[in-house]
């Protein structure tokens, strides 16, 4: 069921810097290709280039998820993103349980709330499996608040399009969330560009963010118009699964000529695979937040150095043609 936010710590083959880390990158200023390390800003906040992702706060004390939300906060990742589905796999004890632990996370470091921007999602409902209806979204909002011991969130997603709930009923149940302050921004994941205007259509303020898989692995928001969609309104793409659920580190199930030209750009900028994968995600014009789940403090901060990373446009084409195994027209 939750299969899109799965970004497992990757071991195997990296780049020339080695499995752990980036040494010394070589940092540009705004290239051809991408806006450099700067971030978007999400509910009126400014975010970093990398986001992370809480499907995998499973399966440890919270003393050790609490170590590492304070490693990636103090790395300069503010976006914490999670879900109330998350807890049905990775180990989890069923659903809500992620955002419970958040939520103990939260409680037991005084000032982490407000050093963060603050992201849920709802409307997967085990054994339904989608429900966007008002009253569901309504209480799958206020659910989460409890388990996360917030008052508000700062940005609400729909976490997958229920195509049985008309945009506007969707719509008038986020607008009544606003409104009564238990959400700041709002934005949707896994939707199509239709889907998304669809709802933008009934919603009187502006949609915040888009949350589609993107990768070097999964090119599609670059050509069904997600990423257009993006660069037309203003919406903030938080991509999920930049690193292709571990694949284009391993190099399990990816072209050959990937992983070779993912080495030569490693070795040309000082990073490892994994650090190309977030650069080549950062590197498109609209600012993409690639959303990683490692719960390794070297590795999260390596990953917000590799963001920084500018590639220029031979570079990204080369690996965009690379993954699809075909020279662009």
């Amino acid at each position: 069921m939750v299969r899109e936010e799965r970004e497992p710590t990757p071991t195997g083959a990296t780049g020339a810097a080695g499995a752990t880390g980036v040494a010394g990158p070589e940092v540009a200023g705004p290239g051809v290709a991408g806006p450099g390390v700067a971030g978007p800003e999400v509910a009126g906040r400014p975010v970093g280039r990398v986001g992370l992702g809480c499907w995998r706060m499973t399966g440890a004390d919270d003393a050790t998820h609490g170590a590492w939300v304070g490693a990636a906060v103090d790395a300069g990742i503010t976006l914490v993103d999670t879900a109330d589905v998350y807890g049905l796999d990775w180990g989890g004890t069923g659903f809500g349980a992620c955002e419970e632990t958040l939520g103990r996370v939260l409680a037991a470091a005084p000032g982490l709330r407000d050093r963060i921007v603050l992201a849920t999602k709802g409307g997967i409902v085990p054994g339904v499996p989608y429900d966007s209806s008002a009253a569901a979204i309504t209480r799958a909002c206020e659910a989460s608040l409890r388990r996360l011991g917030v008052d508000h969130v700062d940005l609400y997603q729909i976490h997958r399009p229920d195509p049985f709930a008309h945009p506007e009923e969707v719509a008038g149940a986020l607008v009544a969330l606003r409104e009564r302050g238990l959400v700041r921004a709002v934005g949707v994941s896994n939707h199509t560009v239709a889907q998304t205007r669809a709802l933008v259509a009934h919603l009187p303020f502006a949609l915040a963010t888009t949350q589609p898989e993107y990768s070097l692995a999964h090119l599609d928001p670059l050509r069904d118009g997600t990423l257009d969609l993006c660069a037309e309104t203003g919406v903030v793409p938080l991509a999920w699964s930049p690193l292709g659920g571990g694949r284009l580190v391993t190099g399990e199930g990816i072209r050959p000529g990937l992983g070779a030209a993912m080495d030569t750009v490693a070795e040309r900028h000082g990073l490892d695979r994994a650090g190309v994968a977030v650069a080549f995600v950062c590197a498109h014009p609209t600012r993409p937040v690639a959303l990683v789940g490692t719960r390794d403090a070297d590795r999260l901060r390596a990953l917000v150095d590799a963001a920084a990373v500018s590639l220029d446009r031979s570079t990204v084409y080369d690996l965009i043609e690379a993954a699809e195994g075909v020279p662009l027209p």
